[in-house]
């Protein structure tokens, strides 16, 4: 058999890989996009499908595809055509997309991808040849009817960013959540002390620091939640420009229940059609969502780096699991690799957003964003990441944490911010003046009090009490 098959599309033919569902063009762009390397996201692919699916659906219960007329299918072909957009959905026929994402602004290279894997795959379930011959299902005429790129791309993108969202982000970032929860619980009756500005302040529970730390999370999961919602309307319907040029009235409503029912997300028929063609703006808001969650997460990851610090010369409050040698020249030393590697997701997530955010604001002229497969794969790739390496943290760092008591307390009896507690019952100035004293002579808040009689012993070490420190009082 040769190496090579050849297509025809609009501009003539075209040798395609002998034994490729896709086509020619397909082909064209494979040819005309050498940039990177970075194929669509399998996720992007899978929505794809599901999409093509969706408008296939419609598309039947509408009559269109079973009208009279060149395009009329019948129910098998009508069945073969749904089947092979459910495989495309359910990633049988990812490899089948070799197109760079730095391609046609509109993804149009990616969209007939979909539409010719789609028809040659149906083709082949039907019995037929998809190597020769005409298109029983075509990729134009059936598995496109009622769209154009420029509402079903973006509304691919919203589909494909809100599953990942729901099904794995949001699950990531509870389970962080819940780790950083039950630690909090278990080290609430460790004192240790307070930092601002990484000076030393007063008291805190080792737990209570915890607690602020699964809040942050707690927080994650409602922006993750609320990431959703600007992607909920859905262009398709639009088709070209916004008119809904070629497509039935009820197409995109019902393409929108078909994929609600099949994601179980409450997408809709976007409100404005000529807004949901040109703009992006609701991925922006969708990312930048996503930016403040890796802000959350470095945070988290860098304050807890800092809590190990050590093990003889840093912080040492917490002990992290030991997971690889540190070094390839100190003996014995080992790193908090897995807070860096979180802190470097959450770096890339935020220079994502900048990508997101310009294209957004400077791609959107008229009737059609053209930057939507770069915004697409930035999206989904920051999902992917956040997920990801949440996870990686949980498994193989928060989860196995350790207190380290002695530290914690070790510290607590030797700050000079105990004398905040005297506030109240000597004044801020000779508070001020202790601290002073305190630290030029090297004794404790504690000591110095005893030796000047400042408070009767009953009342001193009531105020001096760490833990009590960490609660308000009347």
């Amino acid at each position: 058999m040769s190496e090579y098959r050849i297509e025809h599309d609009s501009m003539g033919d075209v040798q395609v890989p002998a034994n490729a569902y896709y086509g020619a063009q397909t082909q064209r762009a494979v040819q005309n996009f050498p940039i990177s390397g970075w194929t669509l996201p399998r996720e992007l692919i899978h929505a794809l499908g599901l999409v093509k699916y969706a408008a296939g659906v419609a598309n039947r219960d509408l009559g269109k595809l079973t009208q009279t007329g060149k395009s009329r299918l019948n129910d098998e072909h009508v069945s073969a055509m749904l089947q092979a957009a459910r495989e495309v959905a359910a990633g049988r026929f990812d490899d089948e997309f070799p197109i760079d994402v730095f391609q046609t602004g509109s993804g149009t290279s990616s969209n007939m991808n979909a539409n010719e894997v789609i028809s040659n795959r149906a083709i082949e379930l039907l019995g037929g040849s998809r190597f020769e011959g005409a298109k029983p299902v075509h990729p134009n005429d059936h598995v496109n009817m009622g769209q154009s790129t420029n509402d079903i791309f973006p509304t691919a993108i919203h589909v494909a960013a809100g599953m990942e969202i729901r099904k794995r982000l949001i699950p990531a970032l509870q389970r962080f959540q819940k780790v950083l929860s039950d630690k909090a619980a278990a080290w609430d009756k460790i004192v240790k002390i307070g930092r601002t500005h990484l000076a030393d302040a007063t008291p805190i529970r080792l737990g209570q620091e915890f607690s602020g730390f699964a809040r942050q999370l707690e927080l994650s999961v409602a922006r993750a939640e609320n990431a959703i919602q600007p992607i909920l309307e859905l262009a398709v319907g639009g088709t070209a420009v916004g008119t809904g040029i070629n497509t039935h009235p009820d197409f995109a409503r019902r393409v929108c229940e078909v994929l609600a029912a099949e994601t179980d997300i409450p997408f809709r028929e976007a409100i404005n059609h000529f807004e949901a063609n040109a703009q992006r703006d609701g991925l922006v808001e969708c990312h930048s969502q996503l930016r403040t969650i890796a802000v959350t997460l470095f945070n988290v990851a860098n304050s807890i780096r800092w809590l190990g610090s050590g093990p003889r010369c840093g912080f040492y409050e917490i002990q992290l699991p030991d997971r690889q040698p540190g070094s390839s020249i100190m003996p014995g030393k080992v790193n908090p690799v897995m807070c860096e590697s979180l802190m470097q997701v959450a770096a890339r997530v935020l220079g994502n957003d900048q990508c997101i955010a310009f294209s957004g604001a400077t791609g959107g002229q008229f009737q059609l964003n053209i930057m939507m497969p770069v915004m697409g794969q930035t999206t989904l790739e920051s999902i992917d990441l956040l997920t990801n390496a949440t996870t990686a943290f949980i498994d193989f760092c928060a989860a196995d944490i350790e207190p380290n008591i002695t530290a914690c307390e070790s510290s607590v009896e030797r700050s000079l911010s105990m004398v905040t507690s005297l506030n109240p019952l000597i004044g801020y100035e000779k508070a001020a003046a202790l601290a002073k004293e305190a630290f030029h002579t090297g004794k404790t808040i504690r000591e110095l009090c005893i030796e000047q009689n400042v408070l009767p012993e009953a009342q001193l070490k009531e105020a001096l009490d760490p833990f009590r420190m960490t609660e308000p009082h009347a």
